[in-house]
């Protein structure tokens, strides 16, 4: 089969075993998704109250009249503003879970995925790959979101929810929108009045990157 165009969105495509389908366009209820294999993709997921509920439902009353194209811009651009403001406990901002989430993120780096980028904001997380074939947006991003949660809690001493049930993902339109990419996730902390630079948050891409030689 001929390996997709990783900046271009493609159809459901199926392993040769048939064990791992890619769904290609899906919805798991308000937000819809692309799984496609060898795709780049940029993915965001929040602690469970990192946004309140009825926030989220006053948000879609008032945007309810907008062209799609508007809403959706206005709507994310009111989440990235409502998360990076640190609503809620902001459990990621603990060093020993921001770890922790970094940990799983590196642990299948490589077989899975290629990992480009990635930040742990104190109630959200950044991350940039470049998908595998055989290993599904969904499935991957459900093994991160289910291990850091239940080794999370267990750090923590406490129970229930840890994440919520959704996550977004945006595919890589071409090199230019990848670069445009991991500088906003890199630079997520200095927007957020957390850093003075990239490299000074220590949770992220930037940090770990081996400084430039004089």
């Amino acid at each position: 089969m001929t390996p997709p165009d990783r900046f271009s969105p493609g159809e459901e495509t199926q392993c040769g075993d048939g064990s791992s389908v890619h769904k290609g366009w899906y919805s798991r209820g308000y937000l819809p998704h692309l799984d496609d294999p060898e795709r780049i993709q940029m993915l965001t997921f929040r602690l469970a109250d990192s946004l309140p509920g009825a926030v989220l439902d006053s948000w879609r009353e008032e945007l309810a009249a907008l062209p799609p194209d508007e809403l959706q811009l206005e709507w994310e651009r009111r989440i990235a503003t409502y998360l990076d403001a640190g609503y809620g406990q902001c459990l990621l901002r603990q060093e020993v879970v921001a770890r922790l989430v970094e940990d799983t993120l590196f642990h299948f780096d490589g077989v899975r995925y290629h990992l480009l980028a990635w930040c742990v904001m104190p109630n959200h997380v950044h991350v940039i790959a470049e998908m595998v074939a055989g290993y599904p947006l969904f499935e991957v991003v459900h093994s991160w979101k289910s291990y850091i949660a239940s080794t999370a809690n267990r750090l923590l001493g406490r129970r229930g929810a840890f994440w919520t049930r959704e996550y977004h993902d945006r595919f890589i339109r071409d090199r230019d929108h990848l670069a445009n990419a991991i500088r906003y996730v890199e630079h997520n902390p200095v927007s957020a009045g957390l850093a003075s630079h990239p490299e000074a948050w220590p949770y992220s891409s930037a940090a770990a990157r081996p400084p430039n030689p004089p």
